[in-house]
């Protein structure tokens, strides 16, 4: 049920603003996220409509992850940018 906006994902992944946007609209096309958006932002979460079998991939693909190198630091980074925008600090 987490929403997270581009600026948290920019900073979490360590890539750029354009390649970022680029691969969510790929996937909010093929109805696997869903997008609000608020003012100038844009927040994006899964889509409510996803199938059990899909949730379960995720949660599998998260536990394999969990973890491990590269993604151990992608983790650290987005807990640092979602408290960043929890305290208005990130994304401008």
């Amino acid at each position: 049920n987490e929403e997270l906006c581009v600026c948290e994902l920019t900073q979490a992944l360590d890539l750029a603003q354009p390649k970022i946007s680029r691969h969510l609209a790929i996937l909010r096309e093929n109805n696997l996220l869903q997008d609000r958006k608020a003012g100038l932002w844009v927040y994006y979460r899964l889509h409510t409509d996803l199938p059990s079998w899909v949730h379960h991939v995720i949660t599998g693909v998260q536990a394999g992850c969990q973890g491990k190198q590269p993604f151990a630091n992608d983790a650290k980074r987005l807990e640092t940018a979602t408290k960043a925008s929890q305290t208005g600090k990130a994304c401008g």
